[in-house]
């Protein structure tokens, strides 16, 4: 069956590469595992910090240090805050229990970064900070009264009928219908351009549409780089 197992790795833009490692490496504990020229883009930067089975990633790129972040713009500034629709509002690390949870805020503090909580969710419980570059962090714990289920004991009426859901839609969305592969796996074609789908922001329109038509094939062995690591540090 076709569907997500997890998070492979989260993304994230930086200015300040090292700021963010050092964070993530001394605040929270993540190894770094990945840094090395990102495929493809030039003079792009790519930086994995392990997170159990996933990854916390961050992207430099020159033009990064152009961009200003605005508080209620491009960056929620807390999880309370508003932010532009598609950008980062805040990320949530998980701990597997409140005895760890606990020790995550020892830890922050440690360090010398404010971090407020646990409040208790009902859901989950979460200790809030905030990290380099204006992100708006959380480190969360299933281990409470009422953890998320597939029962609806989470879904609220009132936002369903805020949100425009209908029972015939929620429904549908509750039981996604099933995507079973065919034996031709791979075999469903590039789709044509429709201005009301999503789109990648992958240079002038005419180009992006001309890309569209290419085959698979080109676009795999067009950086051959791809399946080889750096090599190691001695």
């Amino acid at each position: 069956m076709a569907k997500p197992n997890g998070i492979h790795h989260i993304a994230i833009s930086t200015a300040d590469m090292k700021a963010q490692i050092e964070f993530f490496a001394d605040v929270l504990g993540m190894e770094l595992v990945g840094l090395f020229w990102m495929h493809g883009v030039k003079n792009a930067w790519h930086g994995f910090m392990k997170m159990g089975d996933s990854a916390f990633a961050f992207v430099f790129l020159p033009k990064n240090k152009e961009a200003q972040p605005v508080i209620g713009q491009t960056h929620a500034g807390s999880g309370a805050g508003a932010s532009a629709p598609g950008t980062l509002q805040h990320l949530a690390l998980n701990v597997d229990t409140c005895e760890e949870l606990m020790a995550m805020r020892d830890r922050i503090r440690s360090r010398g970064v404010p971090c407020f909580g646990p409040l208790n969710h009902g859901l989950c419980q979460s200790i809030y900070f905030a990290g380099p570059e204006g992100l708006s962090l959380e480190v969360a714990t299933n281990d409470c009264e009422a953890p998320l289920d597939t029962e609806g004991s989470w879904l609220e009426p009132e936002v369903i009928e805020l949100a425009g859901i209908s029972a015939e839609e929620l429904e549908k969305y509750r039981h996604p219908e099933p995507f079973e592969a065919s034996e031709g796996t791979g075999s469903v074609k590039q789709p044509s351009y429709d201005a009301e789908k999503p789109h990648l922001e992958l240079g002038p329109n005419i180009l992006y549409r001309l890309a569209l038509h290419l085959p698979d094939s080109m676009t795999a062995k067009s950086n051959p780089e791809y399946a080889k690591p750096p090599k190691k540090i001695k």
